[in-house]
């Protein structure tokens, strides 16, 4: 019997009926693309809020892999709902989300789990998680063919950051995209928000991945999933000489009107 992660909140952050995702998603990729085209991407920053509020912006980044083919798809995401030391790969076979299943490539699976003691296959982080499940889709439509390796963050402090970095580091090629799931500061008026979040893409723009893991940890700024992104970033650095770039930056009050306490969101493009 295989191990399958079902969808946890399909029908909440997206459409959980087939043809309305697929309709949704492919509105979403026509209507809002880069300005630019962006040839050896290596890995790509997208937010995980309901697709009604962070669709757009993430569709920045999914378009900059549109017709390109990649084997594997490393997702790294922050765990909302539960604490746990180190970093969770899916001990199961797949997950399935309302477009079919992808299936978990067992081998990097293994080869990161021996890399450090921190990183372990277990369910931790992926039981009820959105962050890593609401990227699945979007990946769907634009890649087809393709198997994920789920990695969930239950810590993201600096020894966690570069453990996991140094592990993909050297199980990383050019059939490999790495995804990092991450929204950014929660629920402040939106000119605060946009100060904090400035700084944030101001790292990524920099390629700055150790200004920003030191910011977030002295809470000069915030974002979920940015030890996600400087492990991405750090990866990727140490393989290539990679330029990153944000495409999108936006915020809650973009879509509802409100405010007076927004969510940060953006996308980015990390390539050689």
């Amino acid at each position: 019997m295989e191990k399958i992660r079902m969808p946890a909140v399909a029908g909440m952050f997206y459409p959980g009926a087939p043809d309305t995702l697929k309709k949704e998603i492919n509105y979403l990729l026509s209507n809002y693309k880069p300005s630019k085209t962006y040839g050896n991407v290596l890995g790509i920053v997208s937010p995980h809020a309901g697709y009604k509020y962070s669709g757009a912006t993430a569709a920045y980044a999914y378009n900059t892999i549109a017709g390109k083919s990649f084997e594997t798809v490393v997702i790294i995401s922050p765990s909302h709902r539960e604490y746990f030391p180190g970093v969770s790969i899916y001990s199961g076979d797949a997950y399935r989300t309302p477009l079919g299943i992808i299936s978990v490539n067992k081998q990097i699976r293994k080869k990161l789990i021996e890399e450090s003691p921190a990183i372990f296959a277990g369910e931790e982080g992926h039981r009820e998680e959105h962050a890593l499940e609401v990227q699945l889709p979007f990946l769907q439509i634009v890649l087809g063919n393709f198997d994920i390796v789920p990695v969930v963050m239950g810590d993201q402090r600096k020894k966690f950051v570069d453990d996991l970095a140094l592990a993909l580091s050297k199980v990383l090629d050019k059939n490999i995209l790495i995804v990092a799931s991450s929204d950014l500061s929660h629920f402040y008026p939106k000119q605060k928000a946009s100060e904090l979040d400035q700084k944030i893409e101001e790292y990524i723009n920099n390629y700055d991945y150790t200004g920003l893991v030191e910011d977030l940890e002295k809470r000069n700024c915030e974002a979920c999933g940015g030890g996600p992104i400087a492990v991405m970033m750090r990866a990727i650095e140490m393989n290539n000489k990679p330029k990153s770039e944000v495409l999108s930056r936006t915020d809650s009050g973009d879509v509802t009107g409100d405010n007076s306490e927004v969510v940060g969101y953006l996308s980015a493009v990390v390539y050689a």
